[in-house]
Formats: structure tokens, sequence, C-alpha cells
């Protein structure tokens, strides 16, 4: 640690976004970067804690009091490879993460002011890829064959550990390119997919093949392959059957999500299933990241109005969270960059029916409500709290999450990895299921074999 007194001098300092009135005329990545003396700065605020709750928030085991020194002492290099060797796509993470080290951070727990991972890491990986640091590997094979079905970050991450130990990988995906989310449902504006296509380029160069079009199936697995990794996702979203939802203008936030990213990089797409927000009433079902996705689309798509309501209560204003206490995930009041950008938000409002004439939505019927416990158990139970409402809609997104699916029975060389495996969650806890996949993979070689 270079400067041990630095968190005592030197306060947070965030690079922030764009501002509102310039960042919703287009598509760009909103959030900016520090320069370089700046995130050095930033760095320098990391301490030797002894015990780095940090490296024990993250799912994948990051290090960041030793990449922060390196970024301090100006080792740029260092920090990537630092980086790197716990973290396979740190460009992904530096900027979708929801930065569960930050909220372990020390800095944290004392002060509010986290050391500043999340943008270090997207800074470490971004100058390392400008001074020429990344480079493609070439591992000696160990003449084993690997399908991966699926090129979400989990089934990337899963790729990438296994042909890093020499195995040779092909990695199936049903859509006509790879990164699943992070491709199809995670904004431009989050995340530009030049950032994604990057990656991939580097991993085809050390081997690993890509076939895209090609959904597989888990009782129809491709042959000659020792073994098969399924990394398929979530696929199927929450529906929310109320009278009136065969109404035109009700879709899944995915429809209009993934076929913007689509639209963005030269798909056509006919006036007659395009979706969009142009100059309509938008209302967004759902309270969470991919509500506030919606909100931010909307809003470049040039909407007239945007309201997201949620059945939950209000989470609590933060910093702190007394009904969840460290080391519990703080569930306070998030405001997404989208969210400042125009959006009316309701909470404990229920979803009665769509309204609509000729086919097509007018209007949601919706009603305040409250919970009370369940005097059984369990969840508890809903309550009207007020007169239903009739509130104006020309189109309604649904973001409510996925349903997990159902595992299929499969032989021993199978293995399952993120969303399929533990129902929706977060990147980067999808890329450290794909670690763990990747190691059971291997270990499944190694063992003793049954005579």
């Amino acid at each position: 640690m270079g400067d041990y007194k630095a968190f005592l001098t030197i306060p947070r300092k965030e690079a922030g976004y764009r501002a509102v009135h310039d960042r919703i005329q287009d598509f760009g990545e909103v959030e900016q970067t520090l320069n370089e003396g700046d995130r050095r700065l930033q760095a320098s605020r990391c301490m030797d804690c002894g015990v780095p709750f940090c490296n024990w928030a993250c799912p994948l085991g990051n290090r960041p009091p030793e990449w922060n020194d390196a970024v301090y002492k100006g080792d740029f290099e260092l920090a990537y490879r630092l980086l790197n060797s716990t973290n396979d796509f740190p460009e992904f993470t530096g900027r979708v993460c929801p930065a569960l080290c930050e909220k372990a951070c020390v800095l944290n727990l004392t002060l509010h002011e986290p050391t500043t991972n999340r943008e270090n890491e997207a800074a470490i990986t971004e100058i390392a890829y400008r001074e020429n640091y990344v480079h493609p590997v070439s591992p000696e094979r160990n003449g084993r064959k690997v399908a991966v079905i699926g090129a979400g970050p989990s089934g990337l991450a899963a790729a990438n550990q296994l042909n890093r130990r020499g195995y040779t990988v092909t990695v199936f995906e049903k859509n006509e390119k790879a990164g699943g989310l992070l491709r199809f449902g995670i904004p431009n504006f989050k995340l530009n997919k030049t950032v994604i296509d990057r990656r991939i380029a580097l991993m085809e160069q050390e081997g690993i093949t890509f076939r895209y079009g090609e959904e597989v199936a888990p009782d129809a697995l491709p042959k000659g392959f020792d073994a098969y990794v399924i990394a398929t996702g979530t696929p199927t979203a929450r529906d929310l059957p109320v009278p009136g939802r065969e109404l035109k203008g009700v879709y899944f936030a995915l429809e209009l999500l993934a076929q913007q990213n689509r639209v963005l990089y030269g798909a056509e797409v006919d006036a007659a299933h395009r979706v969009t927000c142009k100059g309509k009433d938008v209302l967004v079902i759902g309270g969470g990241d991919t509500g506030s996705d919606c909100i931010g689309t909307a809003h470049r798509q040039g909407c007239k109005s945007v309201m997201q309501i949620e059945i939950m209560p209000k989470p609590p204003v933060g910093p702190d969270d007394p009904a969840n206490p460290w080391p519990n995930w703080p569930r306070t009041l998030k405001t997404s960059s989208s969210h400042e950008e125009g959006c009316v938000r309701r909470w404990n409002i229920n979803t009665l029916r769509f309204v609509g004439e000729k086919g097509k939505l007018t209007g949601v019927e919706i009603q305040p409500i409250d919970w009370k416990p369940n005097p059984e158990g369990g969840r508890p139970l809903m309550v009207p709290a007020g007169e239903p409402e009739l509130v104006k809609a020309d189109i309604v997104l649904l973001a409510m999450g996925f349903l997990k699916p159902q595992l299929p029975e499969v032989g021993e060389n199978v293995f399952f990895a993120g969303d399929v495996q533990s129902g929706a969650s977060l990147v980067v806890r999808a890329m450290a299921s794909g670690h763990a996949a990747a190691a059971a993979v291997d270990a499944y070689f190694k063992k003793p074999k049954k005579k």
C-alpha cells in the first residue's frame, strides 16, 4: 500500500454521467471516466485492511487492494494482470456490476465513501486495451473437447476458463451474436456492444469456436464432445395474466430492449413488428434494473411520458438499511441514470387490468395496496389501500423478472452454469458460476475412473 493515509485526505470522487439533455439524444454510454491522475488518487484511497471484506464479498474473489495499489503506483499493466487473474471480463463488470465489493468496503461501512472499485476496474481494462497489454494466449491442448451451450456471461466465463486449461471449446448460441443478456438485455447506454465484440474476437484468437443460430436442447446435445456445460439462462419472463393482456401495446421488457439493441447494430425490423415508445405514454411494471433500462430506452426513443410502478413497498432512502444491516445487502432506494432522466415512480401498486379500444391498449387500471403479516406465516398478504384508478398508457413494458427453468436429468459429463442453475441473478454471479462449472468439468476428467 503506497499511501496509508490517503483515505483520510482524499474524498471519494466519481466520474459521473453525461448531462441529461445530451445523453438522451443517443445510445452512447452515459458514464464518463476520470483522468488518469484522478483515477490514481482514487485508487490510493484503498487501504490495507487486514481482512479485505471486498475480496470476500465479490463472487469472483477479486482482490481490489492489490490492483488498486498497482494503479496508485501507475503500473496499469500489473493492475490488469492482477484483475484479470480472477475476473475474465472486467470490461463487463466494470460497467454493469452493482459493486458488491464497494458495499463491503471498510470505507463504506465507516464513512459511506467506499473505494471506486467498479470504475477503477473499467479504467484499468480500457487502459490495458489501449496500451496493448491484452494479448491472446495459446494454451497447450489436452485432447478433450467441451461444448458450452449458451454464450451469456456464465457460458463465456466457463468457455474461457476451460480454454485456458487446455480444453478445445465450442460455444453454441441460439442468437446471432454472443453475449446473452449482456448483448440483448442491457442497453448500449450502459454497455456498448463493441466492448463485447472486442472480447469475443480475443477469445476466438485463443482458439474458442463460436457457432451461432444453433439452439441446443439439453436432451439433444451435439455429438463428438467429452463434456458439456449448459448455460442457457432464464429465457422465460414472468408474465402478468390479468384481463386485457392480449391487447396490442403490452410487451415483455426484452421485446423492447433486445429489438432496440439489434436495431442499433443494423438489423432491420419492419414497422408492423417494431416496438417503439416514440410519442407514447409509457408504463413500466417492475421496479428493478430491467425496468430502469426500459425507462432509459423509452426516453431515447422519444416517449411522451414514463411511469414506473412496483408492487413492493418503497425501500428506505440510504445509505443504511436498518432491516438489513451489514453483511446483508442494503435494500435501499436505487436511483439510476435512467430515473434521473425523468420518471414518475410509485410503490405498493397492483395492476388490475389492461384497458383498450379496438384491440389497442389505452390505459391500465391500478390500485394502491398494503402488505400485512400472514397469520399462518410465509408471504405477507396483499390488501387494498385505496380506490382503483385508470392510468393512461399507450405501451406497457413488463419487467417483473424471469422464471427459473426446471433442470432436466442429464449424464455425469453434463454440468450447469449461471441463471439456468440459480435463477436470474447478477452478471458477476453468473461468471462465478461459469468458473465453478469449468472447475467441475476439469475435476471430472481428473478423478480416478471406476473399474
